[in-house]
Parts: C-alpha cells; structure tokens; sequence
C-alpha cells in the first residue's frame, strides 16, 4: 500500500486520500480527530497538505509534533498538476486525492517546519500588512469624500484612521517586544540594521519570511527570495532571464532596501553603477543589486559579521 497521504483541510474536517487507493476517510479538524489521525498515519511515507490560511496548522503541528514527515505545499502549485492530469473536478475528496497524487510523483522536499515563535512573528506581520492596507484604503477614501455634504462621512473616515494608526503604533511596539525576546533574532536584526539601506521594518520582514537567512546557500536564498534568474531559451532562441515566484513580501522589501541603498550606501551605489556602465538597464541592475545584496546579508549572518563599509568577500 502506497505510503504517500494527501489531506485537503478545512475548518471543521479534514479529508484523507491514499495515493492509488480508491475513496477517502474524514476526520473533524479539532483535536481529537488530529490524535486519531496520527494514529492512522504511522505508516506515511510523505504527507502532502496544501497551505490554507491557516487551517492546516493544528493538523500540520499534531503530524509534526510525531515525527511524521509532512510538508505543505502552494495551492497553485497542486492545481497545475491536477490540470496537467487532466483532473479539471474539483471536491474535497478529488483535492485530496490529487494531493497524494502530487506527494508521490512530485516527491515535494521536506522543510522544517516553523516553530512557535516563527509562526507569531509571521502572524504579526501579517496582520500589520492588513492594518496598513486598510489604512491606505481609508484614506483614498478621505480625499474622494468631498464637499459640504460628505461632512459627516469625513468624521467617520478620520476616526477610524485614527484608530488604525494607534492599532498600528500598538503592534509596532507589540513586534519590537517579539524580536528582542529571541537573543537570535535580537542579534539577527542588528546585523541586519547594519546595513545602510536596511531599517527596523525590512529587517522584521527579513527575519519573518527568510528565516533561513543565515543557513542557506547564495542560490538556495536567491531561489526563496524569487531572485534567482530563469531561462527563457527554444531551440537558437535566447530570450530575456526573468525572475519570479519565491516569497514576494520578502522580494519586495529587499527591492525598497536596495532602492534606497543605491544611494546612501557606498558598497552597493558602487555596484549598481557599475551596471548601468556596462550598459544594463536600471531595473536589470537594480534587481542583480537586490540578489547580490541578500546574498551578502546571508553570508553576514551565517559568520555574525556586521556590515563592512568596503565590499565583503564571503558572498557565497
């Protein structure tokens, strides 16, 4: 019997399929059926779950916590490989099995999964990312409530910005406390505010969402951070390298850091014009600044070396 399991998960059940065994079995996502569940699966070879919001945590941290060998995986991902399979049905039944289907022809890498502390950091910053976009809202709502009449509306939107800001300010202060209660993320985020072009802000996402900063390769960081350029080539043809996929929140405060560092930071000012004099476009150069960048704060935390006003040589 196929040893690889897949569970399409949801808030009050969970769906178990086997790879190449007809029908599923389901058990309630409380925890109860998560002991009973682990149980059933001492025999699993690879269990495969999709992430799902944050569904899939209890079910994720139970089959963990037994030693068992679960990884979860991107939904996209899962959904390619149904179409591809010519499974276009779509059930809680049909997603599971597709997920078993996945685990033993995909054979999807096995990661550590993230621990407590990791996964409240990662829930902070993302309920910050909500307030700030609800606050970006609010105010794009503020300046098209014009006129005499929408007086009252503007009273309204005012006092929930003001809310949201001191909701804001709470959290900031609640994400400081988290950060200097782990003397390896204190640490961390020193080095990383070392760098010129890297603040309290970028650093906290950098710590969130790159947790392997420090402890992966210059390819293997480029790769999660969806920095490492991708072919584009048929036959004689050689199109344009692009990049893409990764974790885009960590991609995108590394494009403002860089951004910045390209003019206040001698190292990297140095680097991106040498690009452009070698004819690359801006953005070509602003994104190899952007790999190089995180390729040197990962060396700079794997040897717990602050940032040096000269080029550093350990980049790989």
């Amino acid at each position: 019997m196929s040893g690889y399991i897949g569970i399409d998960v949801a808030q009050m059940e969970l769906v178990v399929a086997r790879e190449g065994v007809a029908g599923s079995k389901v058990y309630p996502n409380s925890e109860r059926g998560r002991r009973e569940l682990v149980k059933d699966l001492k025999d699993a070879e690879l269990i495969v779950l999709e992430a799902t919001g944050g569904y899939e945590r209890g079910v994720v941290a139970s089959l963990g916590g037994a030693s068992l060998p679960v990884v979860v995986v991107n939904p996209r991902q899962v959904r390619d490989f149904a179409r591809a399979t010519g499974q276009l049905a779509k059930t809680d039944q049909l997603d599971a099995q597709v997920l078993a289907a996945f685990g033993a022809t995909v054979k999807p890498e096995l990661r550590a999964l993230p621990s407590e502390d990791e996964e409240e950091l990662r829930d902070f910053l993302t309920r910050q990312q909500q307030l700030i976009q609800m606050l970006v809202a609010e105010k794009s709502r503020l300046l098209q409530a014009q006129g005499k009449g929408r007086q009252p509306l503007r009273r309204q939107i005012k006092k929930h910005i003001s809310y949201l800001e001191r909701e804001l300010k709470e959290l900031d202060a609640d994400l400081d406390q988290v950060i200097k209660g782990s003397p390896l993320w204190r640490e961390q985020d020193d080095l990383l505010q070392s760098v010129p072009g890297i603040g309290k802000q970028t650093s906290r996402i950098l710590l969130g969402t790159l947790p392997e900063l420090g402890t992966a390769t210059a390819a293997e960081i480029a790769r999660l951070a969806g920095l490492a350029p991708m072919n584009r080539d048929s036959g004689k043809w050689r199109g344009k390298r692009w990049i893409g996929g990764g974790r885009p929140r960590a991609r995108a405060a590394l494009y403002m850091a860089t951004l910045s560092a390209t003019r206040f930071n001698p190292v990297v000012r140095t680097w991106y014009k040498r690009l452009l004099t070698a004819g690359k476009p801006k953005k070509v150069a602003l994104v190899a600044c952007m790999r190089k960048l995180l390729v040197v704060i990962n060396a700079m935390l794997r040897n717990r070396e602050r940032w040096q006003p000269i080029e550093p040589a350990a980049t790989t």
